[in-house]
């Protein structure tokens, strides 16, 4: 009996998407080179309606027409690899998803690439971790809209769905747009889970046990904080370690590593020009926790700021709380405006407030803030900023003090909080009328007759500056 799917890549993402797909009622076929993994997927699908296949070519032969292959290998090489041995075996009118993350230039030159031969591509961005793979992801699929009909089915039947009972998986439009949605997700991720630990590091060194931040994360997770990422971090905090007693989280070497995502996002929106510095500063955080040998030698040598009065904490959590709350809001502006850029660079007609809603469920991000994105978007799909929102200028006008005084009194204690200070900063940019890059632009025609535009007239203008005195 031919199965419906054929699932290449039986790791650990690869395999619990291949048990979803059969519990909705999709049979698959899987393949991974591994055989080990292919004897584990076996086993593990006995009596399903689910099986290895000992080749590609066996797995192709094994499926259904149209054949709807979904690849879960490594982004980069690997997909060319799997691509050059599978295309030869499938035919016209075949759809290949790729469900890795793939940066989205790599999806358009594959698409490009497949160009005449009759075989559609999607580019499809998952996310939600093993858990969500098993359960119910969120499912950013683009690329060729011929093929949208033929996987929207089962796409939507294994991803996740949002309290109104919407499957968080749409269509984002042609080319890499999927993949393109998927990397500005994981861009805000490294924003959201930098900021979350900006808050731990605060309640620290204010001298709150994780138990004690494990409770008030709990509390936060029951208003607009409510999110995902808030809700692990209370369990993190309170997991205790077996072998010592002590808070799990405090054993564990304070390296983060990282696997790109973040990277592509920061240096996108460089391309694109778009300003994304809290992206920027979480990647950058992560670099900073690699040099951790350098960071001990360091804090022997380097001086920071006096002792700092106790706070009152009755007081004090209250402004954090908003002020993580203004960061969140001022990395979702920022990712939505790149989502913005990329859809107007490549003209993807990209579905915002649709863009938002896959994320309310499923994904690493998903969080109660993503309900007001999608009813901002619904209402002008033209928004050029979320912090323009009637909603959102309202919140940050509630936070924007409390944001202050919190990233103060980090910079008095000497806590580094990189993605709240530029968080903030980018607020205050964004809202200044008049930005210190006049005098930026004639230092430019000065030392390189870059030219300059008149406020009072238009065009472009060069000076012949005075060098040393007063014209």
């Amino acid at each position: 009996m031919q199965t419906t799917i054929g699932l290449i890549g039986l790791g650990v993402m690869g395999e619990n998407l291949a048990l979803n797909l059969e519990r909705n009622g999709f049979s698959v076929t899987g393949f991974d080179l591994d055989a080990n993994k292919r004897a584990s997927f076996t086993k593990r699908t006995e009596g399903l309606n689910a099986g290895a296949a000992n080749s590609l070519a066996e797995l192709a032969a094994n499926l259904q027409w149209p054949r709807r292959v979904w690849l879960m290998v490594p982004a980069g090489a690997p997909v060319d690899a799997v691509l050059n041995e599978l295309c030869p075996l499938l035919s016209p009118g075949d759809v290949i998803i790729d469900g890795g993350n793939t940066l989205y230039r790599d999806t358009q030159r594959r698409i490009d690439s497949l160009e005449g031969t009759g075989i559609l591509y999607v580019g499809t961005g998952v996310s939600g971790g093993e858990e969500g793979a098993l359960k119910g992801p969120a499912l950013m699929p683009g690329g060729s809209a011929e093929a949208w009909p033929i996987v929207r089915t089962f796409l939507q039947a294994i991803a996740a769905k949002t309290d109104d009972g919407q499957p968080c998986c749409e269509w984002m439009g042609p080319g890499g747009a999927g993949h393109f949605v998927k990397m500005v997700h994981n861009g805000i991720e490294y924003a959201d889970m930098q900021m979350i630990c900006e808050a731990y590091a605060l309640m620290k060194n204010l001298g709150m046990t994780p138990m004690q931040m494990s409770t008030v994360f709990r509390e936060w997770a029951q208003a607009e904080l409510s999110s995902y990422l808030i809700d692990i971090t209370a369990d993190i905090l309170a997991f205790k370690d077996p072998e010592t007693g002590n808070a799990l989280v405090e054993m564990i070497l304070d390296t983060a590593e990282q696997k790109g995502t973040g990277k592509w996002t920061s240096q996108v929106a460089l391309d694109l020009g778009v300003s994304a510095p809290t992206i920027a500063d979480a990647v950058f955080a992560r670099t900073m926790s690699a040099l951790q040998p350098e960071r001990v030698v360091a804090s022997k040598v380097l001086k920071g700021p006096a002792p700092q009065a106790a706070q009152n904490l009755e007081t004090v959590l209250p402004k954090i709380q908003k002020a993580l709350l203004a960061a969140k809001v001022c990395a979702y502006a920022q990712g939505f405006a790149l989502i913005k850029a990329g859809d107007k660079e490549h003209d993807w007609q990209l579905p915002m407030d649709k863009v938002a809603s896959v994320w309310r469920a499923g994904c690493i991000i998903r969080a109660h803030l993503l309900e007001d994105v999608r009813r901002a978007f619904a209402g002008n799909n033209e928004l050029t900023n979320l912090l323009i929102d009637d909603h959102f200028a309202r919140l940050m006008a509630e936070c924007q003090q409390d944001f202050r005084e919190i990233v103060v009194m980090a910079a008095m204690r000497g806590v580094a909080v990189p993605a709240f200070m530029s968080a903030l900063s980018y607020y205050d940019a964004y809202r200044t009328e008049r930005l210190p890059a006049n005098l930026l632009q004639a230092q430019r025609d000065y030392f390189g007759a870059h030219t300059y535009q008149r406020l009072d007239r238009p065009g472009k203008f060069h000076t012949q500056w005075v060098k040393g005195k007063p014209s």
